[in-house]
């Protein structure tokens, strides 16, 4: 009697830790499937905003730099929702705000005496 007792106290435990185990997966492709939304709007606003150039060289500078591809997005976006893009941005206005946002470099010299 007392090892049934504890066998169903052990099926009971583990269908508690299946089903909690169960919603955890659930909530986390809930969350990655609005994450893949939200960058689906993000590209699609993008593909408003920038000449086919202008995506070409955010790409590249993503791929190199992708916390200045970030800054240089969210600075574009924030740009559209006040309404102050008009036209769409070309190569030479991103290449603009791309030198305004990345960091400036500074130049090591060694001199040795």
């Amino acid at each position: 009697m007392h090892d049934a007792e504890l066998e169903e106290l052990r099926r009971r435990k583990m269908a508690q830790l299946q089903q909690s185990q169960e919603s955890q997966l659930q909530q986390q492709a809930m969350m990655e499937e609005r994450a893949k939304q939200m960058e689906a709007e993000r590209q699609a606003i993008m593909r408003q905003i920038l000449t086919p150039e202008a995506r070409e060289r955010l790409a590249k500078v993503k791929m190199a730099y992708p916390d200045v591809a970030a800054a240089v997005e969210e600075q574009l976006l924030r740009l559209m929702q006040m309404g102050r893009i008009q036209n769409q941005i070309d190569d030479a206005t991103l290449k603009a705000i791309l030198r305004q946002i990345s960091p400036q470099r500074r130049e090591i010299k060694i001199e040795r005496v």
